[in-house]
């Protein structure tokens, strides 16, 4: 857990899982990666990094899920159910993560949990990111690109730590998946 100031700072993951996978041609979440579906990966990293509940939010894959009042909207609005369901909770801070992008490690989210209020996300790349509930703009839409709510959520752009393009942006096409476990297996495994 990511203290500052000698306190713990808590949060909630939020995995989105609502989009079609039309690109990929087949749901992105139940992708294989070394014996484990990218849904559960993804949620066992967000456990390891200090997450105090994990969620899916935009389909439900047995784990704890929020669903999402427009699934269509795209990725803002699944954001913003997953945020205000963690919100009921009584949570005040969210580690957002992309099912697509299973490979992530540790370290590629350490700089984004240690980040000041209200949060961080890499320069270029909506996802992942670290944000405060009461930063999110109270006029935000689900129809926003992803990168408006950041810019609006006053998220400090880190520059990307060498060497983690590819595990950031994740896999959208079979093109991406395909180089994605070609870099892992080069790395010794997924």
């Amino acid at each position: 857990m990511i203290t500052a100031i000698g306190a713990p700072m808590t949060f909630s993951a939020l995995i989105l899982t609502g989009g079609r996978s039309a690109r990929m041609g087949r749901d992105k979440a139940l992708i294989d990666w070394d014996g484990q579906t990218a849904v559960v990966r993804v949620a066992s990293l967000a456990r390891a990094v200090g997450a105090a509940e994990v969620f899916t939010v935009g389909r439900d894959y047995g784990l704890d899920f929020i669903p999402d009042p427009a699934p269509d909207a795209g990725p803002v609005g699944g954001l913003l159910a997953g945020l205000a369901g963690i919100r009921a909770r009584g949570e005040d801070r969210a580690l957002v993560l992309a099912v697509d992008a299973p490979t992530l490690q540790a370290a590629d989210l350490a700089p984004l949990l240690a980040a000041a209020a209200p949060g961080a996300a890499y320069e270029g790349l909506p996802l992942p990111m670290v944000v405060a509930l009461s930063a999110v703009p109270r006029e935000a839409a689900y129809d926003w690109p992803l990168r408006r709510l950041v810019e609006r959520a006053g998220l400090t752009a880190m520059p990307a730590p060498p060497g983690t393009l590819a595990r950031l942006r994740g896999a959208n096409t079979p093109e991406e998946l395909a180089a994605l476990l070609a870099q892992a297996d080069g790395a010794g495994g997924a």
